[in-house]
């Protein structure tokens, strides 16, 4: 363990800084085409702009759309298509976390380091928030905006609900609260976060991969890689929860203990659980061998994703 915690840190030390000025650069390009997507309206619907604004922009790792635009770009996709399919997960993920905070959900008043959703503005308003950011999201794929090809489109488009639909991401927010409050095998903990959080994840490698229009052999290349990060990204969730501080996660820590929720952290123990994440780790760097050194990025993202503070 000892070995494999200093390779992890030589590499995150290696690439970090880099790492740090790429996402910060995407994420501005993010930023920007979110704020055109979203403009602020003066109408009777204005507070509903307004708050699908405030659960979008100014804060986030971006680490959904920044895979999007960054395994686009490993296909020479122009920037600005890539960014609308980084901006449409965004506000997806935005919309997922919006409804996980509401008091029928996980009952959290703070995200991102500031009042939840719900709290800013009101519950109904939240809920309407997150169905028009679901909504939107597909709206911008169905664009020739974002590609000429209608082929291409569909195809976005049906990776997108499967990968958050009851088959990904909702499914799996059912499985975990079903779950609350009772003891799950570690198989079942692999399986709802594989949908909870892992699809959505796995999809925003993917697009990248779909909008580039990549040999099925680096499409799936990319898949299991985006599976892989989306495992380890949960399991280091998990690790957070039970070691960083609110303020370092920019939430309420120690919420999955509270609610009585199976966690790898719980299962496997801490140093247990490192070790899975530094296996994901090497396996989605192995995925990333036919791209040689285009995809530096992305291999410093994968140990970022378990290195990470919040």
């Amino acid at each position: 363990m000892t070995n494999t915690t200093h390779t992890l840190s030589s590499r995150v030390a290696e690439g970090g800084a880099l790492l740090k000025q790429d996402m910060a650069a995407r994420a501005a390009v993010m930023e920007s085409a979110i704020d055109h997507l979203l403009p602020p309206t003066t109408g009777g619907d204005a507070r509903l702009w307004d708050a699908m604004r405030y659960a979008t922009l100014g804060g986030g790792k971006r680490l959904r759309g920044y895979l999007a635009i960054t395994v686009a770009s490993l296909f020479d996709v122009p920037e600005a298509q890539a960014a609308r399919v980084a901006a449409s997960v965004e506000m997806l993920h935005a919309y997922s976390l919006v409804h996980d905070d509401l008091p029928a959900m996980d009952d959290d008043d703070m995200r991102r380091g500031q009042p939840s959703t719900h709290r800013k503005f009101d519950e109904a308003t939240a809920i309407l928030a997150g169905d028009a950011l679901q909504t939107k999201a597909f709206d911008i794929l169905a664009s020739d905006k974002t590609h000429a090809s209608a082929e291409v489109r569909i195809d976005l488009i049906a990776a997108f609900a499967e990968a958050s639909g009851a088959a990904g991401m909702v499914g799996g927010q059912m499985i975990d609260m079903e779950g609350e409050g009772r003891a799950l095998p570690l198989a079942e903990v692999s399986h709802l976060h594989a949908l909870k959080t892992g699809c959505l994840i796995r999809y925003s490698a993917e697009s990248g991969a779909i909008l580039g229009q990549a040999t099925p052999d680096l499409r799936a290349r990319l898949r299991s890689y985006g599976t892989a990060i989306g495992a380890a990204f949960q399991i280091a969730d998990d690790i957070l929860d039970t070691t960083a501080t609110a303020e370092e996660l920019g939430k309420t820590a120690g919420k999955d203990e509270a609610a009585g929720k199976s966690t790898f952290v719980a299962l496997l123990g801490i140093d247990g659980a490192r070790k899975e994440a530094a296996r994901l780790t090497e396996q989605a760097i192995a995925d990333l061998a036919p791209f040689g050194a285009r995809a530096d990025r992305l291999r410093d993202l994968a140990y970022y994703v378990i290195e990470r503070r919040n």
